[in-house]
């Protein structure tokens, strides 16, 4: 399912207009994204947390030459289903 019909179907359902519909999807992800940003995790009772996951610097393989070189620290977005979520997929 795309952002776009995520918005439809919910504007669909709660009698919105697909541009107030997408409006309120886009700020829920910009709330988790400015949230992730600062570091700090989102959680949704019923669906799951959002957190933010660091990776340290390592020592990697250049496979072309096999040259070491150095992959620095990074950070990614994580994500946990919550139980009732699981629950869910599971039935």
């Amino acid at each position: 399912m795309t952002k776009k019909e995520l918005a439809e179907k919910i504007a669909e359902t709660h009698d919105l207009s697909k541009a107030e519909s997408e409006k309120i999807i886009s700020s829920v992800f910009d709330e988790i994204s400015a949230a992730l940003k600062s570091n700090t995790e989102v959680a949704i009772p019923g669906f799951g947390k959002f957190s933010v996951s660091q990776r340290a610097a390592r020592q990697g393989l250049n496979p072309r030459t096999r040259e070491k070189i150095t992959i620095p620290a990074s950070k990614s977005a994580k994500f946990k289903s919550a139980k009732q979520l699981k629950e869910t997929i599971n039935n």
